[in-house]
């Protein structure tokens, strides 16, 4: 469902997902404006230990591949299948994955009801996700966990917009706090994008020189993606092998150019439509592929759809998400625990809260 606000666009769905499962309310409100982006930081070495980069220069060090494959072992959680852990090239030195789990933070800054990223005052929000963070720690002390603010940097529009793209791009001074905040935990960025009529390789590549920092990686959410045409929110989009490829040429490309460690693309799905050929997706040394469980919904729904999108269809690593409104609407249902999530096959490795 697409409505207006005075002078600018909100957008939020309420279409039903395949297994029951809703997508969360979305909206937002639009500004523009543009300053130059952050530099430096963090990323994590094959120890797992964080490592402080200067500039976009990364000290090459060679992967510890017996504990690359020790860490892929516990993570398919004694999986009897033969899916898991899944056949890939070793990623290049400096790889966060698997050598650490992420906890992430997912939203826009704004709007209050598109993720708790939006929702909170700055200081309360990092506050609740060092929480998060100390749990999940707790839970699994054997993967140091990283937090992570996952900011939507370009929105489906419901309007199609001068370009007739039904996108919007945010300003790049709101990137560029986003990347200020996530340096004063240590953590990392992740830049979402919804394509609505416009496309992968169209959208990627105007956030090169935020994704050629370190600490900065991607996420595409292919529920926007409208390839027949049909307006954002109006039915659950669709992105093929071949897009999700766009975006993984173009992150090993910034990672050859700039010498950075690898990339982490996310590639948020709940239905079987909206991945196809996924045995075709690329896997690469410079780019490492998470499948996030999207969608709400209550836990036995999660878990199935977990089970039959996430889990039958492996690509690289696995991520969870977690709505703390949405999952629990019943009064009954309580959101899924670091515990319990740390029984699936797989563990998720990246989680995000919304």
């Amino acid at each position: 469902m697409l409505f207006k606000i005075p002078s600018q666009l909100m957008k939020t769905k309420s279409y039903p997902a395949k297994l029951s499962i809703v997508c969360a309310f979305l909206c937002f409100c639009i500004s523009c404006n543009s300053v130059q982006s952050s530099s430096d930081k963090i990323s994590s070495d094959s120890t797992g230990k964080k490592n402080e980069i200067a500039g976009n220069v990364y000290d090459q060090k060679t992967i510890d591949t017996a504990r690359y494959n020790k860490i892929l072992r516990e993570l398919a959680n004694n999986d009897t299948t033969g899916l898991w852990p899944v056949k890939a090239p070793y990623p290049l030195a400096g790889a966060v994955l698997p050598f650490n789990r992420i906890v992430a933070f997912y939203g826009n800054l704004y709007s209050k009801k598109m993720g708790i990223l939006g929702e909170l005052p700055k200081v309360e929000m990092l506050k609740k996700l060092k929480g998060e963070v100390a749990k999940w720690q707790a839970a699994d002390s054997s993967l140091p966990v990283i937090p992570a603010l996952h900011y939507v940097a370009v929105t489906a529009q419901g309007a199609p917009g001068k370009d007739n793209k039904h996108r919007m791009r945010m300003p790049w001074h709101q990137i560029d706090t986003i990347i200020n905040w996530a340096k004063e935990i240590n953590g990392l960025v992740f830049l979402d994008i919804q394509v609505g009529h416009s496309s992968v390789k169209e959208e990627v590549p105007p956030l090169e020189k935020f994704l050629q920092l370190p600490q900065v990686h991607l996420g595409i959410d292919p529920e926007f993606s409208m390839k027949g045409g049909n307006v954002p929110g109006t039915k659950i989009g669709t992105f093929s092998a071949d897009d999700v490829n766009d975006a993984i040429d173009f992150l090993a490309a910034t990672v050859k150019k700039y010498h950075l460690p690898p990339k982490i693309l996310i590639v948020h799905r709940f239905t079987q439509g909206m991945l196809t050929n996924y045995r075709q997706i690329k896997k690469v040394p410079e780019v490492q592929v998470v499948i996030d469980m999207d969608g709400w919904g209550d836990k036995i729904l999660k878990r199935s759809s977990y089970l039959r999108y996430v889990y039958r269809e492996p690509v690289e690593f696995t991520g969870f998400k977690l709505f703390y409104k949405n999952d629990t609407k019943t009064g009954s249902d309580q959101l899924y625990t670091p515990q319990e999530l740390l029984k699936f096959i797989p563990k998720p490795i990246y989680i995000q809260y919304q």
